[in-house]
């Protein structure tokens, strides 16, 4: 008797050590990956510095181009946007009001940065959140029927179908949809408005929201058809890698069907490169579709980013990439902290 309890004492005790040693590996797996993120996000900071000043354009000339303007005047400009200041001046006063969550104010807006970035935040996740979620969830499910049934003519037409959305720049698409769908053409009438949020006729309540729903079909339409492609070709190489492994030969031979095999067996083992891929979606979530929505007007983080890189407002532009990059960074970090969660072997 006394001999069975040291036994399951002992047991008790390995078991709990071995659960001490893998929660410290994730710790550790963790914190590496933690100061990974912080390293990046100091490297984006002096990127976006740096990468900006060499677009060619004078942002004082920009703002003042058509209005009489003397040489006083435009150095006073300078002065008070601080153009005057040697370089490392510039990136040292950029860089400590960075760290302390102030991006500056926008020389074309006369607004903080922060606040303009903040309006405009909601129109962009609503319109890419939407299309991020959509292109996810169809790129994950045609890849997985097209990976189990591979070879076949619904494999083959879905894999063409997405290798030839995939190439096509989002810009033209958008534009393509428009003409088809917003002008009219042949016997199509023109269904769906040709750009903005909403008509501004000051509908509220459910009429609101169905008309920034009209206005939303297009462009979300364009970035679903470009977007799901490459979810659906990473998810069908991934799951095909996973096909000939020897435990899903064995799970059929204990008798489980098809369909078990493939929803409890092989799809969870082949999520790990397509769990990059949709949080890399979701990154881009904040940074929006720069393109797209230019071409439809929509009232976004892209369209803003447009309109400051076209005087260049340095402030602007220097924020908003910091705001996409650090979105970037942020669910590439969420994606390596879950990796050990999907498979124990990730961190060890």
């Amino acid at each position: 008797m006394a001999t069975a309890e040291t036994s399951a004492g002992a047991a008790r005790a390995a078991d709990g050590a071995a659960r001490a040693r893998a929660g410290g590996g994730y710790l550790r797996h963790a914190a590496g990956k933690l100061g990974g993120a912080l390293v990046s996000l100091l490297a984006v900071l002096v990127t976006s510095f740096f990468l900006f000043r060499i677009v060619p354009g004078d942002p004082v000339r920009t703002m003042t181009r058509g209005v009489p303007t003397s040489a006083e005047q435009l150095a006073t400009l300078r002065r008070q946007f601080g153009l005057d200041q040697p370089l490392w001046q510039q990136f040292a006063d950029y860089c400590a009001k960075a760290l302390g969550g102030d991006l500056g104010t926008s020389f074309q807006f006369r607004a903080p940065v922060a606040e303009l970035i903040a309006a405009k935040l909601p129109a962009t996740l609503l319109l890419t959140g939407i299309a991020a979620v959509l292109y996810s969830a169809l790129g994950l499910w045609l890849g997985t029927r097209s990976a189990w049934r591979h070879g076949g003519l619904g494999d083959k037409l879905n894999t063409g179908i997405a290798l030839t959305l995939w190439s096509v720049p989002s810009f033209w698409l958008g534009l393509l949809l428009i003409i088809v769908f917003s002008v009219g053409a042949g016997p199509v009438p023109g269904l769906f408005p040709t750009g903005g949020m909403e008509s501004g006729t000051g509908e509220t309540g459910l009429a609101h929201v169905l008309d920034v729903g009209h206005h939303l079909v297009l462009p979300v339409v364009t970035l679903v058809a470009v977007g799901y492609a490459q979810t659906l070709l990473v998810m069908r190489s991934s799951l095909l890698d996973e096909m000939g492994g020897d435990y899903l030969t064995t799970a059929r031979a204990k008798g489980l069907r098809d369909d078990d095999v493939r929803r409890r067996h092989a799809v969870p083992n082949a999520l790990l490169p397509t769990v990059t891929m949709v949080f890399i979606n979701l990154g881009h979530v904040a940074a929006g579709s720069i393109l797209v929505e230019t071409v439809f007007s929509w009232p976004g983080l892209g369209g803003l980013f447009y309109q400051a890189l076209s005087v260049p407002d340095l402030p602007l532009v220097q924020g908003l990439f910091v705001v996409f990059a650090g979105a970037m960074i942020l669910m590439n970090l969420i994606a390596d902290l879950l990796y050990p969660l999907l498979d124990p072997r990730v961190g060890r």
